[in-house]
């Protein structure tokens, strides 16, 4: 439904996009983490037909953002950063705006205004001006707005910043919902929880290029440090435990910590080495690398200094 070949985009010297390589399938989410300034925005932009590139190519559903443009807003929708809704109108009329300027018939916008309205669950708001609405609402109302004409591809540029978490996981069960429905969604994140919870597939920018690719479980199994934690009753199990699978990280407590990919194949082989000492763990517990050590170490910058960025 996406695809990227060689893009670049400079301002001055400084370069946001050095030749970045992407493709989205049809359906389900294509998340693109990346730290600050490394070119998600400027690459929904682009996408998007706001700006153009300095190079390479682009198509969305088809068709060449840079000669077909026209065409690409056609099937697209777009939820940036900021809710651009109008604080004047009521949820309801904002939607029917919407509907008008898509020059839809006015028995269609009506319908549709309420379908949408009841599918945000902001039908009771619906004749409420905007300053009664919460942040929350507000991003529920600016993404209705963009499926006012049911867009194929929709583009999600941090669609949950500065939301609390209960509004955050409404907006996630949104876009699972319209997933369902086939959507494609392309989805920029500083949340490395969203994009672990929502995605099919991954990308990882940093320095205008894609350095990672792949869904959530295969990036994890790039980064090193995955273990199995074995809880022991008794110490001397626990010690019996160690001599059968060596290898082993001691933990506080009555545990062990056991390098494993989290794979079956290892699972299966660690419990059968157990099973041949005659030793039974109480617990057992399968640990593996989080998307935080992912984005660490394939930039080299922790997450957390992303979100507070």
């Amino acid at each position: 439904m996406i695809t990227i070949r060689g893009l670049r985009k400079s301002y001055g010297d400084h370069v946001v996009l050095d030749g970045l390589d992407l493709d989205a399938a049809e359906g389900g989410v294509y998340a693109l983490l990346g730290p600050n300034g490394a070119g998600k925005t400027t690459t929904v932009e682009i996408l998007t037909t706001y700006i153009r590139a300095d190079a390479g190519t682009a198509r969305v559903a088809g068709r060449d953002v840079a000669t077909e443009a026209a065409d690409v807003r056609r099937v697209i929708g777009v939820t940036g950063q900021f809710s651009a809704v109008d604080p004047l109108l009521t949820g309801e009329e904002n939607l029917r705006m919407m509907a008008d300027l898509w020059h839809l018939p006015r028995a269609t916008g009506r319908e549709r205004t309420a379908a949408l309205l009841e599918q945000f669950d902001l039908t009771d708001a619906a004749r409420k001006p905007l300053s009664q609405f919460s942040g929350g609402m507000r991003r529920k109302l600016d993404l209705a707005m963009t499926l006012v004409a049911r867009p194929a591809v929709i583009f999600l540029d941090e669609p949950t910043t500065g939301l609390d978490p209960r509004s955050r996981r409404a907006m996630w069960d949104v876009v699972r919902e319209l997933t369902t429905s086939g959507v494609t969604i392309f989805l920029t994140t500083q949340y490395l929880e969203e994009a672990d919870e929502l995605a099919t597939r991954i990308g990882v920018l940093d320095g205008g290029r894609l350095v990672a690719e792949g869904t959530a479980a295969q990036l994890k199994a790039r980064v090193p440090g995955g273990h199995v934690r074995l809880e022991f009753a008794d110490p001397a199990d626990r010690e019996r435990a160690a001599v059968a699978v060596g290898g082993v990280r001691d933990v506080e407590g009555c545990a062990l910590d056991v390098p494993a990919d989290g794979g079956v194949a290892a699972l299966r082989d660690l419990l059968a080495r157990l099973d041949a000492a005659g030793v039974e763990p109480a617990t057992l517990a399968v640990h593996t690398p989080d998307l935080d050590d992912v984005f660490l170490a394939l930039t080299g910058r922790p997450a957390k200094e992303e979100v507070s960025a």
